[in-house]
């Protein structure tokens, strides 16, 4: 069993930032890949940004240059420091859990546009609210 706690979501100004977290407990050797997802209202969930164990990354375009994934495996902590905030950024934020084995894709973004990271992740956390006003 696996499990994600996230926080650190809220409320800020465009231009603003944020930084997510997301703690993982449980077994460890259940997964090898740690992801960001978000949905916005009327639109599909559309992956942000992955990191693997290698310290491999895949960023979506739209979270390219602002959205910097990270964890720090010490502690078992996977963040994603979000800045230059916009309010078509404004969604619900899941951290995610994988398996490398399963394979990742990199297709067409489902509502932001440009192309986005994507894998079936076997955990999720229970997601954070991030709005971004004008």
């Amino acid at each position: 069993q696996v499990q994600l706690a996230q926080s650190g979501g809220g409320s800020v100004q465009t231009g603003g930032s944020l930084r997510l977290a997301c703690a993982v407990s449980g077994v460890r050797s259940s997964y090898d890949r740690l992801g960001w997802f978000r949905q916005a209202p009327g639109k599909e969930r559309e992956g942000i940004a992955v990191i693997d164990d290698d310290d491999s990354m895949a960023y979506a375009d739209f979270a390219k240059g602002r959205f910097t994934i990270s964890k720090d495996d010490a502690i078992n902590i996977l963040y994603l420091q979000m800045n230059s905030l916009k309010p078509e950024d404004t969604a619900m934020y899941y951290c995610a859990a994988g398996q490398m084995a399963r394979s990742l894709k990199f297709g067409r973004c489902s509502g932001s546009g440009g192309y986005c990271p994507r894998f079936e992740a076997d955990y999720w956390g229970q997601g954070t609210q991030v709005t971004v006003s004008s």
